[in-house]
């Protein structure tokens, strides 16, 4: 059973520069991710530190420099109303924000590292409309303009998918992430009915065009959604900490070929009394016990985590199986 702890700000720490500094310099970002594949050699590297900023930001959103070691967040959101959203032109993934410079921080780390699986992050449509107009006028549009909602998520697919073909011309994966269409965010019912004809069609057309089924990376309460979400042919999906994780294991036992980490509660791991860390790691290998395709995971680790206590519970799991 593998450990695969999910690296992002969390990078930062092995550079020790904040995840602002990291997030914008090219050779910081290279450093940061290959230095912590390095420690922990998990996979696969995904190469963001702020992974649901980066198509929001070059889409026109805000991101202050915050305090210190904290991630970088949206603080304005630069539309009012869905119409401004449908009328954009569709992302330019070639001078679009940072995304160029992500790409090739890729590109360098996969010369680099060639044993390692490198991946470049894309979010989904749902999470980036929320940050394009805040999350509580995205829900009243819902309730007052649900076809209009849908139609500004297929607007946002259709740029995506130009983020995606760059990332495949540059000889790189990708790694989809889409947290912010979720139970308790949004209700089981809106998800299938609203976010659910978009997710199908990005992660189709991801898939067409990497030759293989995608990584969906979706948090929060998912046990009630996860039959939705595997409607759309993703090969690797997280079972939350948020979640009810057995209620979720139960489901997607009908699932077999799909891979599933599990994740340990990531504030278990921001301490210094690693037995704390072991028995949640305890708690999560019993979780997987009986599928043949899972792995062992931390849900995001946050920049302060402990180095060497992620590393303690990843040589423990690998002894345990």
């Amino acid at each position: 059973m593998d450990f695969m702890p999910a690296v992002y700000e969390h990078a930062a720490r092995f550079v020790n520069r904040s995840p602002w500094d990291v997030s914008r310099e090219p050779e910081l970002l290279i450093q940061a991710h290959a230095r912590a594949w390095e420690f922990y050699h998990h996979q696969p590297i995904v190469v963001g530190i702020d992974v649901y900023n980066l198509e929001p930001e070059a889409l026109g959103a805000q991101i202050d420099k915050p305090d210190e070691n904290d991630i970088p967040a949206i603080n304005v959101h630069p539309f009012q109303t869905l119409l401004e959203v449908i009328d954009l032109p569709l992302l330019n993934p070639k001078v679009a924000g940072r995304i160029p410079m992500v790409i090739e921080a890729a590109r360098h780390l996969k010369g680099k590292l060639p044993s390692a699986d490198v991946r470049v992050p894309v979010s989904g449509p749902f999470s980036i409309l929320s940050n394009l107009v805040g999350f509580e006028t995205l829900l009243m549009e819902i309730i007052l303009q649900p076809e209009m909602v849908q139609k500004a998520l297929q607007q946002i697919v259709s740029g995506q998918v130009n983020f995606c073909r760059e990332i495949v011309e540059n000889g790189l994966d990708i790694t989809f992430f889409e947290s912010a269409a979720t139970p308790p965010l949004i209700s089981p019912e809106l998800f299938r009915d609203i976010e659910l004809p978009a997710l199908k069609r990005m992660i189709f057309k991801a898939a067409e065009l990497v030759g293989h089924p995608v990584a969906c990376i979706i948090g929060g309460n998912t046990a009630p959604i996860i039959d939705d979400i595997l409607q759309t042919e993703t090969g690797y999906v997280i079972c939350p900490s948020e979640t009810d994780q057995a209620d979720f294991m139960q489901k997607i036992a009908a699932y077999p070929d799909v891979m599933v980490r599990i994740n340990m509660n990531p504030a278990t791991l921001t301490g210094d009394d690693v037995q704390i860390s072991y028995a949640e790691a305890d708690r999560v290998i019993g979780l997987a016990r009986n599928r043949k395709k899972v792995c062992i995971g931390t849900g995001v680790l946050p920049f302060e985590a402990n180095p060497e206590i992620v590393k303690k519970v990843g040589e423990y799991i690998s002894f345990r199986k």
